[in-house]
């Protein structure tokens, strides 16, 4: 580092990072965007709510937002004083047609892999959301949290390629290295990036330097996409364990969202409580994750099933665990 990197430097992130950022992000993930339109944050937490409070400042007070979904964002979203509109998912993502009802100004999808549903947003469905968004003059914000992994089937490209102008593309490191490096991006419009970058200056004055260039070595060395490919076979085989061990435990439930990311969704046939599942694995001492946790409000009668991580767990470690949790 020289002395220039030890200053507080560019509210926006140090220069290698961005620029490293957005050669990453075009060959990966296709993604438009010039350094300049790339803002360094301390995770995608962090990114979403600088994001909100800009929106705000542009007179955006409601945004529309995936049923179900993470309720951490949900969380992020109100904290920055904007109503909630919830817009119901299915098998091909995001219900588009739903958002003209929402009178929302704004929408954050994760289309490459729904959370916790498992999803990928249909070509249709995005085209339909990036009209909106156009004849709205809204904005999409685009959570890429974990489109690295894709095991089965064709890559699904970043949407903010498509849509440059409308799309808030936000990625971070979590899932790709871990949580606890909190260091997130975004990609943003021309004409969001000045406020986005005020409300990052003022919120902290910068994101970390070192970090900013120890991850930009990283990428511009090779040695994440070495890393990528790795972890790529590791899980894969984790979520092969996971799916046969399922199959084997309980042959009428549907496996689903299995093609990508670190996780997929058992879901249950009519008539199977998923408290009572979690409540009798608890008994054996196994912990497991109801995907009504994730529901805003379900709908009466909904689905229910399980939302299964298998990324830090060993294959024997998910083997044990749904023999034990599932007798």
């Amino acid at each position: 580092m020289s002395p220039g990197d030890l200053g507080y430097g560019d509210a926006r992130g140090a220069t290698a990072l961005r620029a490293a950022m957005s050669e990453y992000l075009a060959r990966v993930r296709g993604v438009a965007a010039v350094p300049g339109q790339v803002i360094i944050c301390t995770g995608f937490a962090q990114g979403l709510g600088l994001v909100m409070k800009a929106l705000a400042k542009r007179g955006i007070s409601r945004i529309a937002m995936e049923n179900p979904a993470q309720p951490d964002i949900r969380h992020i979203v109100s904290a920055a004083g904007m109503s909630i509109a919830p817009v119901p998912v299915d098998d091909q993502g995001l219900v588009t047609a739903r958002l003209a009802e929402t009178r929302a100004q704004a929408v954050i999808v994760t289309p490459a892999h729904q959370f916790p549903s498992g999803s990928v947003l249909s070509p249709e469905r995005r085209h339909e959301l990036l009209a909106w968004a156009e004849r709205s003059r809204g904005f999409v914000i685009e959570d890429d949290y974990d489109a690295e992994y894709r095991y089965d089937g064709f890559p699904v490209g970043a949407l903010q390629g498509l849509a440059p102008d409308r799309v808030v593309y936000a990625g971070s490191a979590s899932k790709i290295l871990a949580p606890a490096l909190r260091l997130g991006w975004l990609c943003v419009p021309p004409t969001l990036v000045d406020p986005v970058a005020e409300v990052k200056k003022f919120a902290d004055l910068g994101t970390p330097c070192f970090e900013q260039l120890v991850y930009a070595e990283f990428l511009q060395s090779g040695a994440l996409d070495q890393h990528l490919r790795r972890m790529r076979l590791l899980y894969r085989s984790r979520r092969d364990v996971l799916i046969r061990t399922l199959q084997m435990r309980r042959s009428g439930w549907a496996i689903r969202g299995i093609a990508a990311g670190l996780h997929l969704v058992a879901m249950f046939p009519r008539g199977v409580d998923e408290q009572q599942v979690v409540r009798t694995a608890a008994d054996h001492k196994v912990r497991l994750c109801p995907i009504g946790a994730y529901w805003r409000s379900r709908p009466k009668l909904g689905p229910q099933g399980l939302v299964l991580g298998y990324a830090h767990l060993t294959e024997r470690e998910i083997a044990v665990g749904i023999v034990a949790g599932l007798p």
